[in-house]
């Protein structure tokens, strides 16, 4: 078991935990990234309660097996006002994980600047996680030859472009296949 980057004190259980089919994870954030709303499903899936996770950063569930590269993607489609569809794992609490398929949007205000974020997940399938498992292994391999973050990142970005080149389709293409 590891112990997770952003909590020293919480060790990775290896459990993996579920929800319903259909229920839907839902939380805002502000810009900066810290929560503003969680649901109950969010809160009950994740082991926390509202106040311990209102005001607090989103990463506080970010599980440390999700390549960096996807998220750093993800942030700049989300920061350039475009809706962003990914498979994420996330860690609880108490070290267990889930897997969910998140639908990332931008919240804009009247004069469209972007005040903040909104995300539903949904349970993701079994077949779209074969798929995606063995990818984030490869890219976390990649990032563990790295020190820091942008290091990770900056190295797997390139290897996450170069497999849907060899694969002939784009981000969304790839994801939206995986769905089907």
């Amino acid at each position: 078991m590891k112990a997770h980057p952003m909590s020293k004190d919480i060790t990775l259980t290896g459990n993996e935990r579920f929800f319903d089919p259909d229920e839907l994870i839902v939380s805002k954030t502000d810009t900066k990234g810290k929560i503003t709303y969680a649901n109950r499903v969010f809160l009950r899936v994740a082991l926390y309660t509202e106040e311990e996770v209102l005001g607090k950063p989103h990463n506080l569930i970010r599980h440390p097996d999700m390549p960096r590269c996807v998220f750093r993607f993800l942030w700049e489609r989300i920061e350039a006002k475009h809706e962003v569809f990914a498979y994420v794992i996330n860690r609880c609490k108490n070290g267990d994980h889930y897997w969910v398929f998140a639908h990332v949007t931008p919240t804009v205000d009247s004069n469209g600047r972007i005040i903040g974020y909104h995300s539903s997940r949904r349970v993701p399938s079994t077949s779209a996680l074969e798929v995606i498992k063995p990818l984030y292994a490869e890219l976390l391999a990649v990032e563990a030859k790295h020190r820091t973050p942008r290091e990770q990142w900056q190295a797997s970005l390139p290897i996450l472009v170069e497999k849907l080149d060899s694969m002939g389709l784009t981000y969304d293409e790839l994801i939206f296949k995986l769905c089907a």
